[in-house]
């Protein structure tokens, strides 16, 4: 039988981040992707994902939804037999990460998400293609219609969480670690980190890409995505 597969998207994203990845997935496996809007810490995040999800998947993360596989590893290592981790990041936050969340925070309970997203975040993102203009309207339509109180609980949990090295450095499983060679939020020698934790890794870097290679690179993307899963 084939292996179903889990995604989880990144902060303030949906299932359109894997979009290209579903259309060209989903013939062939199913495909699911989870909800992370509904609690504030990387724990109860993924004892909801394992209460929905098959005893045994493939499971894939971007950013905030790499940091919570990893959490999701920790939990059930023995359920998940393969894992790619996309543009993320191992490490507990760092203090001066820390130190921009409240004000952020303050601002959305403001009113003011909108214009968090528009300077302070999703700038950062990606690389300049023509491409970008396109990416930024979706990511801002993604994560409006999820809207504040899914900004806050997303904030505190990534605010909060653990460091995952020894989840990684304990995992067996085929591994798959992917980034965009631009990616500034999640730099490529976090992911020779991850890859050099995990036994049975391989990493993979995507050229022309920032932050959100599966829309800005899909089709590479969604090669090394399959690659991990029928090899």
């Amino acid at each position: 039988m084939t292996l179903p597969l889990l995604l989880l998207p990144g902060m303030m994203c949906d299932a359109r981040l894997f979009f290209p990845q579903i259309s060209a997935l989903s013939g062939h496996r199913a495909v699911m992707v989870a909800p992370m809007g509904g609690a504030d810490n990387m724990a109860d995040l993924a004892r909801d994902v394992l209460d929905n999800a098959p005893p045994r998947f493939a499971l894939a993360g971007l950013s905030m939804g790499g940091i919570l596989a990893m959490e999701v590893v920790r939990q059930a290592p023995d359920r998940v037999e393969r894992l790619a981790l996309l543009d993320t990041n191992p490490r507990a936050e760092l203090p001066e990460v820390k130190a921009r969340r409240n004000p952020q925070m303050e601002a959305v309970k403001a009113g003011h998400l909108r214009a968090v997203l528009r300077d302070e975040m999703k700038p950062n993102y990606l690389v300049d293609s023509p491409r970008k203009p396109a990416i930024l309207d979706l990511c801002m339509d993604m994560a409006l219609d999820l809207g504040p109180q899914v900004f806050l609980n997303q904030s505190i949990a990534l605010r909060d969480r653990p460091d995952q090295q020894e989840t990684l450095r304990s995992y067996g499983g085929k591994a798959l670690v992917l980034c965009g060679r631009h990616d500034a939020l999640c730099p490529p020698e976090r992911h020779d980190l991850m890859h050099g934790l995990l036994e049975n890794s391989h990493l993979q870097i995507i050229e022309n890409a920032g932050h959100l290679p599966t829309l800005e690179q899909p089709e590479h993307t969604t090669a090394a995505l399959i690659r991990w899963l029928e090899d």
